[in-house]
C-alpha cells in the first residue's frame, strides 16, 4: 500500500479549521443530503463508512485505518486501497500510527472497537490526541453494552470518563445516521481530535435533520408542557440508547421537555449548561455509561443551581449473556428506571 504524497506545503503547514469548515460543510451536507434516499438509514458505524468514503473522494488528505474490523467489504477500502490500512489487532500502535500521520498534514480516522480504543490505548489518546494535539478521529462501535453477548471485554460503559479527563478531544456520540454524517463533516473539516462513540447494529431514524450542515450543542427535541419550564423535568438524551429512552419516556409523559446532546467533551457541555439553565432548573440525564465521569455528573458539576439526576448503566457488572435490550436490563437501564427517575426529580 502506497500513501497520496500531499503537496508540501499542505503537508508542511496542516490547514487551519476556521479557514476550512463553513464552506465545506454546507457544500458536503447539501451533496449528503442529496446522495442519501430517505428510507436507507444506516447503523452508525456503517454511516461512518459510507460519509468518510464519499469525503475522500474529494479530500486527499483523508486516511481509514482499521484495527481487524474492516471486514471483507469495507467501501473505503475498496475506493480508495492506496489510503487503507488494516493494523491488525494493535489499537495503541494504530493510534500512534495515526498521530504521526495527522502531524504530517493527513487527516486520519481511525475504528476499533469502543473498549479498546477508550481503554486499552489509553496511552496512545493521551500522547498523541490529547498531549500533542494530533488530528486524528477516533470511531469507537460498540460502545456501552450493544455487544451484549460479547461479554464484558467488549463492553465500554468508561469512556466517556477516561477520554472526557483528557484536554483537547471532541467527544461525540451522534443518534441516528444523519447526525453521524454530521459529525464526521466536521471532524475531516475541522482536523481537529476526535473521539466519535457508537453503537453496533442499532439504526435509529434520528433527530438531525439530513441537509442540516451543523450539530447544535443543544438539540431541543420538545420544549416541555403547558406548566411551565420552571415546574416541569427537561430529559437530556446522550447517545442511541438513552435518545431512544427518552423519546418512549416523552410518548409516555409528553409533559416532559427534552434535549438531546451529541457533544460530550468539558468545552461542549459548558455551553450547554448554559442553555439549558435558561429554560429549566430539573434534569434528568438518560446515557448508557458509569454514573461516575458520566455527562449527568459533569452537568451537574456545572449546574451547581439546578437539580440533576442520572439515569445510567450503574456500577455493577452484567453476568448474564443475551441481546442488548436484555444486557441494559440486567443493569437497570430502561424505560421503567427513566419514569421512576424523572419523578424523583419532579419531587426535588
Amino acid at each position: 500500500m502506497t500513501l497520496t504524497r500531499l503537496p508540501a506545503d499542505r503537508a508542511e503547514h496542516p490547514e487551519p479549521a476556521a479557514s476550512a469548515e463553513p464552506a465545506s460543510l454546507e457544500a458536503a451536507a447539501a451533496e449528503a443530503a442529496a446522495a442519501v434516499p430517505e428510507a436507507a438509514v444506516l447503523a452508525g458505524r456503517d454511516a461512518y463508512r459510507a460519509e468518510l468514503t464519499r469525503l475522500a473522494r474529494t479530500d486527499p488528505r483523508i486516511l481509514c485505518l482499521e484495527a481487524d474490523l474492516g471486514g471483507r467489504s469495507h467501501p473505503f477500502a475498496e475506493e480508495h486501497p492506496d489510503r487503507f490500512f488494516n493494523l491488525g489487532i494493535a489499537e495503541g500502535a494504530m493510534i500512534d500510527m495515526a498521530a504521526g500521520l495527522a502531524m504530517a498534514g493527513y487527516r486520519p480516522f481511525v475504528s476499533t472497537f469502543a473498549p479498546f480504543a477508550a481503554l486499552r490505548a489509553a496511552e496512545s489518546l493521551k500522547l498523541g490526541l490529547g498531549y500533542l494535539g494530533a488530528g486524528v478521529s477516533v470511531v469507537a462501535p460498540y460502545a456501552g453494552v450493544s455487544g451484549a453477548w460479547f461479554g464484558t471485554t467488549h463492553h465500554c460503559l468508561e469512556d466517556l470518563a477516561v477520554v472526557g479527563s483528557i484536554p483537547g478531544v471532541t467527544i461525540a456520540a451522534p443518534y441516528g445516521e444523519a447526525e453521524m454524517r454530521a459529525v464526521i463533516r466536521s471532524a475531516a473539516a475541522s482536523g481537529r481530535p476526535h473521539y466519535i462513540r457508537t453503537g453496533r447494529n442499532a439504526t435509529p431514524v434520528g433527530l438531525h435533520p439530513a441537509a442540516d450542515a451543523a450539530v447544535p450543542v443543544v438539540r431541543w427535541d420538545a420544549l416541555g408542557g403547558a406548566a411551565g419550564a420552571e415546574a416541569e423535568v427537561c430529559l437530556v438524551s446522550v447517545g442511541e440508547v438513552g435518545t431512544e429512552l427518552c423519546l418512549a419516556a416523552r410518548a409516555m409523559r409528553p409533559e416532559l421537555a427534552h434535549a438531546h446532546l451529541c457533544y460530550l467533551d468539558q468545552e461542549h457541555l459548558a455551553t450547554a449548561a448554559a442553555e439549558l439553565a435558561e429554560r429549566h432548573s430539573r434534569f434528568l440525564v438518560v446515557e448508557e455509561h458509569r454514573p461516575v465521569g458520566g455527562v449527568a455528573a459533569g452537568l451537574a458539576l456545572l449546574m451547581p443551581r439546578c437539580t440533576v439526576i442520572g439515569a445510567n448503566a450503574g456500577s455493577t457488572w452484567p453476568s448474564g449473556g443475551g441481546d442488548h435490550e436484555h444486557v441494559l436490563a440486567e443493569l437497570g437501564l430502561d424505560l421503567a428506571a427513566v419514569l421512576d427517575a424523572a419523578d424523583r426529580a419532579a419531587r426535588h
